[in-house]
């Protein structure tokens, strides 16, 4: 006896009497049926935390399985692609004089821009992996780099506090710095394109403790988000309007974006917060690119595209926030439906320094100074596995388009590809000679970045 259920915990119909020699490719049949997909879906299945791989019977023999209890299994959807591991080195660009501390491709996957401590943002060519454009217009080491969702901009943050505005395609300073911040900024997000096109807000946050909305094409700073009596350490603008914020206050601010009011603040941490991560990230930074290459001729068709994307992500489930501390620990939110965490995610020896969700957000990683990587249920919460293989800090991680691959960069100079299904190392990326700062796979598969101590700009293809 057999209960479907979706990674939401809803049941599929009723339960069902299924034969001993069902499997994975027939149990996709019948969701696919009783889902009425016209165009098949790939499922994954799952019992517990383990994906069945065998036939029914066989899994309960295995197990020794009441066969009177209900069988729950839980479905997954699979993305229809699949991206291949990378393997190789395809280039190690130098052109940057110091360290390599951000790096980013555009939402369309076709081009890549770094910052560094030698105070230069730079645009790179993909097709002939040589430097395009080295933009100067900082005083200070650039500490944080992020496009705008259409593709059309990047904005820059630096250790003085100053933001700069480029234009990718001539790789042009935009006007003057953007001035406001008292000490440096941390991290930049811009508002999702479903909500707003063409992009033309995006939020700061800094050491100074607050936050700040800026307007493109004003210029100007239009709202202050303050509050947090620490350093502001990460900000994300969710799907549904709101903003986040995470300091080293050991708190997590909730925003509305008309006129900065505070919704609510979600307490919980016992030390800094490090990260924060969206489950809808991947869409919002994606916007109306997906794997297909599309492309749009209007802000207008971008808009609607993105807007289609974001809600078939979501479901109707609520946009969820994981928060990653100082303390070790983790906490899973769903801050539109409640102040009290869904889940307290325990198991790292040491701070937590990055996190973030699968594209599809099934799945969450965590990057630690412990030497590990975990991945965590996206949904609720529960731990899955632990990826040791650094031996040293782990940095940053960034997820294959698929959520089938998991990429980390760490302080041991190597970069590791882990495969999903299998929690085993699936490739391991030597090549930097020292510290990896920064990692990021592009939004199209096809390609990763990385950067660090030494200087240069790695490229990986498969």
């Amino acid at each position: 006896m057999c209960q479907l259920v979706s990674p939401e915990g809803d049941p599929l119909g009723a339960a069902l009497y299924l034969p001993q020699n069902v499997g994975p490719p027939q149990l996709q049949e019948i969701v696919n049926h009783l889902l009425h997909n016209e165009d098949k879906v790939p499922y994954a299945f799952y019992i517990g935390d383990e994906e069945l791989a065998v036939q029914l019977g066989t899994y309960m023999q295995q197990k020794n399985a009441n066969v009177e209890v209900t069988l729950r299994i839980v479905y997954q959807p699979q993305a229809l692609f699949r991206i291949r591991p990378v393997n190789r080195c395809s280039a190690t660009i130098a052109g940057h004089q110091e360290a390599v501390l951000a790096v980013s491709f555009s939402p369309d996957g076709k081009c890549l821009a770094s910052g560094s401590g030698d105070t230069t943002v730079r645009f790179w060519d993909l097709d002939t992996q040589t430097p395009l454009f080295t933009c100067k217009g900082h005083k200070n080491w650039v500490l944080c780099i992020a496009w705008s969702p259409d593709g059309k901009h990047l904005v820059s943050g630096s250790k003085t506090g100053e933001l700069i505005l480029w234009e990718p395609k001539t790789g042009k300073q935009l006007g003057s710095p953007l001035m406001g911040h008292r000490k440096w900024i941390t991290a930049v997000s811009w508002e999702p394109a479903h909500l707003q096109a063409p992009c033309r807000r995006f939020v700061s946050a800094s050491k100074d403790g607050d936050a700040r909305i800026w307007d493109i094409t004003t210029r100007k700073c239009v709202i202050s988000l303050t509050g947090h009596t620490n350093s502001v350490t990460c900000v994300k603008w969710g799907g549904d309007g709101l903003i986040y914020t995470g300091s080293e206050d050991c708190l997590i601010k909730v925003w509305e974006t008309t006129q900065g009011k505070l919704v609510k603040t979600l307490q919980g941490h016992g030390h800094w917060v490090n990260s924060l991560a969206l489950s809808t990230e991947y869409v919002l930074r994606t916007g109306a690119y997906d794997h297909t290459g599309k492309t749009y001729s209007t802000a207008e068709e971008m808009k609607e595209a993105a807007l289609a994307r974001y809600k078939k992500m979501r479901g109707n489930a609520p946009e969820r926030l994981v928060s990653g501390s100082d303390d070790f620990t983790m906490f899973l939110w769903e801050p539109t439906i409640s102040k009290q965490p869904k889940a307290r995610m325990t198991g790292h020896q040491k701070l937590v320094n990055h996190v973030y969700f699968s594209p599809d957000g099934q799945w969450l990683a965590s990057a630690s100074f412990d030497k590990s990587v975990k991945l965590w249920n996206g949904i609720t919460g529960k731990f899955v596995a632990a990826f040791r293989g650094h031996v040293a800090d782990v940095y940053q991680i960034s997820w294959s388009a698929d959520s089938r691959l998991l990429l980390s960069g760490s302080k041991d100079s190597t970069l590791k590809v882990w495969d999903i299904r299998t929690h085993k190392l699936k490739q391991d990326l030597p090549g930097h000679a020292d510290e990896v700062y920064a990692v990021d796979w592009s939004p199209d598969g096809e390609k990763v970045a990385s950067g660090g101590k030494d200087r240069v700009l790695k490229l990986w293809m498969n």
